[in-house]
């Protein structure tokens, strides 16, 4: 097996990758093959951490007014399956997609009623399209036999679907029912930490910690700007800090 296999169990290991370390990762591929993430210096008191991610968040807020969810919806049911397929994928790209599939399958009855090859061609742009059409298929019977086809609105519920974790349950409830949720994507995971606000790599630890610096009332907006800012300039391989309008506050400016 090679060591790129192996940091993947892809054979014979029932362990995800998102729950490895970076010394498994190490072990398995080598340190040649691993860069371990350097992490800035920040204030060890809780209240000078809120403070100065209050003013990255102030400063996120000027600079993208208008930022949203990038995926398109018109209910609940609709973001809900689209945060879905966006695992592996783009938004954009799935926005291509689902005007298609929502005008066939419009609702968890239609989309339950589904055949499987219908779906996989919808979504063969997506790319692991099979297995998404399993997933898409297999929520809306769980939307029908749990929740009598209601997408529910509190994360405990939510997470009980088939396919759904903390990161889609967020979305769902910050952008359809407006109860905060914070989305640890790669972008707010890689952000996050090159402001101080967390060192966790794992998303559900990540996301405890921000909780702990941001008021509720802006993480739904504030993940949404800093997506954008991930997206125009904090690139995860090489971020644009010299022209970025947050270096003045951002402690990881002198590290890249």
């Amino acid at each position: 097996m090679s060591r790129i296999a192996q940091f993947f169990d892809l054979d014979y290991s029932r362990r995800k990758p998102w729950q490895l370390d970076w010394n498994h990762a190490k072990e398995c591929l080598g340190a040649d093959m691993v860069k371990k993430e350097k992490f800035p210096p920040r204030p060890r008191a809780l209240a000078a951490r809120r403070e100065a991610a209050a003013a990255i968040t102030d400063r996120l807020a000027e600079i993208y007014p208008d930022s949203h969810c990038a995926l398109d919806f018109t209910n609940g049911f609709e973001l809900l399956v689209a945060t879905v397929l966006s695992a592996q994928t783009t938004d954009a790209r799935v926005n291509s997609v689902t005007p298609e599939l929502f005008a066939a399958y419009p609702d968890p009855f239609a989309m339950a009623a589904a055949r499987g090859e219908d779906l996989e061609e919808i979504l063969h742009p997506l790319g692991f399209f099979r297995s998404k059409a399993r997933s898409v298929h297999g929520l809306a019977v769980g939307l029908i036999e749990q929740f009598d086809a209601e997408v529910p609105g509190t994360l405990e519920e939510l997470v009980t679907l088939p396919g759904v974790g903390r990161k889609t349950a967020n979305v769902v409830l910050g952008n359809w029912f407006g109860k905060p949720g914070i989305t640890v994507d790669t972008h707010v995971g890689r952000l996050s930490r090159r402001w101080g606000w967390t060192r966790e790599t794992a998303p559900v630890k990540a996301e405890l910690e921000i909780a702990k610096i941001l008021p509720p009332e802006i993480w739904t907006i504030t993940c949404h700007r800093t997506i954008d800012h991930g997206r125009a300039i904090c690139h995860s391989r090489k971020p644009e800090c010299e022209r970025c309008p947050l270096a003045d506050l951002c402690p990881s400016f002198p590290l890249n």
